[in-house]
């Protein structure tokens, strides 16, 4: 099996193993206890902080351990938010970070304080000039992830950071996906991390805040880890996670030229494979070991079992999940087709021919799921007659709503238009990325008695 799903969850790197197995045996004491066992486990700990700070790139004492990546998040906002509550309470994030932020950011809008989503370019990225127009005398906090997690965008984390500390305010940054690969640059103020991102065990997070930054930890008060994450640290975990880190690192310059040149290769080659794809998130500056590809008449789940059956492990933020039925709120924000979406991810060591396997059994696989969705196959047709048509796709989910409209195009005139009737949001963003990639007018959306209609006008 070829596990191609580093970016929700990276396999445990022998160090991070031989480390957890260690500690298993030399930390399980309470580290503030004086007595002999206390004493190591406080070693081991403090040991872990200073290697974590210096992969960072800050001072052991601005690091502490959290139960969770996801944790740190919501501590780290929290936390800021209320150092600089007399500041004002709005807060500022853009609109693809990872959903931890976004949460996060429902609580505080919820809790009577205001937020700004700056939108993003079509590769993913915030423009500096936009996020820092988003600025305002009363904002408390700005956040902005590293790198994106799910087209593998890298964010002008510099840029923006520079433009917060002009504004006076602190810029928190997720860095669960990029810490791997090299300290996140700029003069950023509060930092999150999460191992099992990296090859660590999960359970432990990170949360770095700067000396200087306001920040009030919420919650009961706790003495453990500066008051910043309350409980019991989970010290094997902690210490894996320190040692994992510190051993991808090391191998990072010789892995992400390795691992770039075979996501080049994806890339380059899954376009000439499979017709009607669309690859996604910035071509150059992007994460080494992340692409996203979206195919069109393709329901993403579907596909996704197919490719297991195959024997890869991928990962979808198609519109169709079970789980949700919405489309990705990273490709929404990016204007880019939401069916049909699969995320490849590869771990370190990822064997080359695992990736010439993927590109020989992924045309068959998408061909498999068009078939069985009815998509259309192009033949010649008799000359059109019909200047407008109207498709009823009203109760039927993505990318039916799609397959339907392109089975039809054909038979309006050049100038013609059709009219799709739907239900379904995701139709709202794949119908007008479907133009976009054949060449046809997305003319706009209008009422309807169920749903809406969306018109395209044949000019291709």
């Amino acid at each position: 099996m070829a596990y191609f799903d580093a970016a929700s969850s990276a396999p445990l790197h022998p160090v991070a193993r031989q480390a957890l197995v260690a500690a298993l045996d030399e930390g399980w004491a309470d580290p503030a206890r004086l007595y002999r066992e206390g004493r190591r486990a406080r070693l081991l700990l403090d040991a872990a902080r200073e290697a974590a700070a210096e992969a960072v790139g800050c001072r052991p004492d601005e690091l502490v351990f959290t139960s969770s990546g996801t944790r740190a998040v919501h501590s780290g906002i929290a936390g800021a938010l209320a150092g600089r509550r007399r500041v004002g309470r709005h807060l500022i994030v853009s609109a693809v970070e990872h959903s931890s932020v976004l949460h996060a950011a429902e609580v505080h809008r919820a809790e009577g304080g205001s937020v700004t989503e700056v939108p993003v370019l079509r590769t993913g990225a915030v423009s500096p000039d936009a996020y820092a127009a988003g600025l305002r005398p009363d904002t408390a906090l700005a956040c902005l992830q590293s790198a994106n997690h799910e087209v593998g965008t890298e964010q002008p984390v510099a840029a923006v950071a520079a433009a917060c500390r002009e504004a006076g305010v602190p810029l928190l940054v997720d860095a669960a996906q990029s810490l791997a690969w090299g300290p996140v640059e700029g003069d950023w103020s509060v930092l999150t991390g999460s191992a099992h991102k990296w090859g660590g065990p999960s359970g432990v997070g990170l949360l770095v805040v700067r000396k200087g930054v306001r920040y009030a930890p919420q919650g009961p008060v706790d003495e453990r880890e500066s008051g910043r994450a309350p409980g019991f640290e989970n010290i094997p975990g902690i210490v894996a996670a320190a040692a994992s880190l510190r051993a991808v690192r090391a191998e990072a310059a010789a892995e992400s030229a390795r691992l770039r040149e075979l996501t080049d290769r994806i890339r380059a080659r899954v376009p000439e494979l499979v017709p009607d794809v669309e690859v996604v998130g910035d071509p150059v500056h992007r994460l080494p070991h992340l692409l996203t590809f979206s195919c069109l008449y393709v329901d993403g789940e579907t596909l996704l079992h197919e490719l297991d059956r195959e024997g890869f492990s991928v990962s979808s933020g198609s519109s169709c999940t079970s789980s949700t039925l919405t489309p990705s709120h990273v490709l929404k924000a990016m204007g880019v087709l939401t069916e049909g979406n699969v995320r490849v991810s590869l771990p370190l060591g990822t064997p080359e021919e695992d990736v010439d396997r993927f590109l020989r059994v992924l045309p068959a696989a998408v061909s498999t799921v068009r078939q069985k969705l009815g998509a259309p196959v192009h033949t010649p047709k008799a000359p059109a007659i019909e200047d407008t048509l109207t498709v009823d796709a009203l109760g039927r989910r993505c990318p039916i709503p799609v397959i339907e409209l392109a089975k039809v195009i054909d038979d309006v005139p050049l100038g013609g238009t059709i009219r799709i009737l739907s239900d379904d949001e995701a139709a709202r963003l794949d119908i007008p990325a479907w133009c976009t990639m054949r060449g046809q007018e997305y003319v706009g959306e209008e009422p309807a008695d169920h749903g809406s209609a969306y018109v395209v006008r044949r000019t291709s």
